[in-house]
């Protein structure tokens, strides 16, 4: 009867691979060929185990070849041949058994648990590895890089989800006036709001407006453009949005890379109001991330924030449309006049704006005019927020009033900031 371990050295079809030996061949392959008889007339029948009682005994050599194996084992290394071999030995000798415990103990220690999902920055670490060692002919501006960042790490969610979570429905959220407003759509409809927006970036660069003939006259904002598309798509809207929208952002990427240092300074239109391209690029990636983050809600997906360095350049430009977000609601009636107007240029009242965690850093806002200029001599209050929590106030996904904020000063100041923080979003 053959063991596990044995091989009929004349099958032409037999494993070549290498083989733990018997403990007998073992005995065999020792200088000296095997061990002479003991005293007691035992013959060669192997010594017991070390430690074992009552079972099938292994001799030295192959006691020390099978323990030498008990790492690899516990790093799941081993061939089936092996690990076979390893653990019928470990029902046999117990101090191997227990240094067999304590590997796997080890093991278990070095490996930390962690979801399937891919590192959300794994994209971002291969590119820069690749463009280190052989750089771009054509680089992509590094304005232009949020964007690319939040798209791709959108596609992968959407390559993930299944053809009927493009139907889950989806709550878009904003804040408008002094109150939270919504909308309900579904995944296909955040992706055909996406995608019309990025329209207005890619029309001001002179490519095609993916409302087609559809497209409203020059002035509409985002809410209009998607108004149109929402009311003009076919319907239901399914994942075949996603192959329009994924070419368009690719191609604003590739043509920004290839339009030069001064496209940066275009103006794209909002409809009310204009920001230059590569602050309107930072502004798509924002709600490109905001927007993912709805969607990975619905579907139940994990879905980290952006890389700390590209968080910091969307709260900065938060923090430098506060001015301006705070003048516009004085002109609406809805904040009190301006206390201390100052001529262009010059510091007048101060609020100081403290972002904590990944992305943070500290602002100055000016509170009185867009003209004027933030400084810490004349700073009348302070506001400090986690980096998560204001880009949350800023999407309109928490009220000024939810937000947990820390503050010391003027509390007039720090109202208006808080409300001209949420007044930023939009659908």
């Amino acid at each position: 009867m053959t063991g596990p371990l044995d091989h009929d050295r004349n099958d032409p079809g037999a494993d070549r691979a290498p083989r733990i030996p018997s403990p007998r061949q073992a005995a065999d392959d020792l200088p000296g060929g095997p061990p002479p008889a003991d005293e007691a007339g035992q013959g060669t029948e192997a010594a017991p185990a070390p430690g074992g009682e009552g079972g099938q005994g292994w001799d030295d050599a192959s006691h020390s070849m099978l323990k030498s194996l008990l790492g690899a084992w516990a790093l799941t290394a081993c061939s089936g041949e092996e690990t076979e071999a390893v653990e019928s030995h470990l029902t046999e000798c117990a101090p191997c058994a227990e240094e067999a415990l304590r590997l796997r103990d080890a093991v278990g220690l070095l490996h930390m648990e962690r979801n399937l999902d891919l590192d959300p920055l794994l994209r971002s670490r291969v590119l820069e590895n690749c463009l280190g060692r052989r750089p771009a002919r054509i680089p992509m501006p590094g304005w232009a890089a949020p964007y690319d960042a939040e798209t791709a790490r959108l596609d992968a969610l959407l390559n993930d989800i299944g053809p009927a979570e493009w139907h889950t429905p989806v709550r878009l959220r904003w804040f408008e006036r002094e109150r939270k407003v919504s909308r309900k759509t579904t995944v296909a409809g955040v992706m055909g709001h996406l995608m019309t927006v990025d329209g207005m970036v890619a029309t001001a660069l002179g490519l095609g407006d993916p409302l087609g003939a559809d497209a409203p006259e020059a002035g509409a904002g985002p809410t209009e453009r998607t108004d149109v598309y929402w009311r003009t798509a076919h319907h239901p809207l399914t994942r075949s949005v996603r192959e329009p929208w994924r070419d368009q952002s690719r191609t604003l990427i590739r043509t920004v890379s290839f339009a030069g240092r001064g496209v940066a300074e275009l103006t794209v239109s909002y409809g009310d109001f204009g920001l230059a391209l590569g602050d309107a690029l930072l502004e798509r990636a924002f709600e490109c991330w905001v927007h993912a983050a709805d969607i990975a809600d619905a579907v139940a997906y994990p879905y980290a924030p952006p890389a700390g360095a590209h968080l910091n350049r969307m709260i900065d430009l938060a923090a430098r449309l506060l001015p301006v977000a705070l003048a516009a609601r004085r002109r609406a009636g809805l904040a009190g006049p301006s206390r201390r107007l100052v001529t262009a240029g010059s510091p007048g009242r101060t609020l100081r704006l403290v972002i904590e965690g990944a992305g943070g850093g500290e602002w100055y806002i000016a509170l009185d005019s867009p003209a004027a200029v933030g400084s810490a001599d004349h700073q009348v209050a302070q506001i400090a927020l986690d980096g998560l929590e204001f880009c949350q106030l800023v999407a309109g996904h928490v009220s000024p009033e939810e937000a947990a904020a820390g503050h010391d000063g003027d509390r007039e100041a720090i109202r208006e900031v808080l409300f001209a923080a949420a007044s930023l979003s939009r659908l």
